[in-house]
């Protein structure tokens, strides 16, 4: 059975949806801009920098886009930076573990 095909009539519809195809929003939660760094743990030894929720998230960003952990460093800090948020993803050994 054949693929059907469909005469488009409306070009300036369809070349925005194409377009916007493209597209790439990132909503960031302002309840996850303060738990961001991790405030204090309670135990002995090193304090971490980061909470669970930043690296939560740096994992799910990973996953969702197939990206290695020092590329994923890099642009979860350009959408900081794109953003204008004064946060810092967790490097990338800190991820990992």
């Amino acid at each position: 059975m054949a693929k059907p095909r469909y005469k488009t009539t409306n070009w300036k519809q369809y070349n925005q949806a194409l377009i916007n195809r493209g597209s790439l929003t990132f909503w960031i939660d302002e309840d996850a801009i303060q738990h961001w760094k991790q405030l204090k743990q309670g135990n002995r030894g090193r304090p971490r920098l980061f909470s669970d929720l930043a690296i939560t998230t740096a994992l799910m960003v990973k996953r969702v886009f197939s990206m290695p952990l020092r590329g994923l460093q890099g642009f979860i800090n350009s959408i900081f930076k794109l953003a204008q948020l004064p946060l810092l993803c967790p490097h990338y050994s800190c991820i990992s573990k």
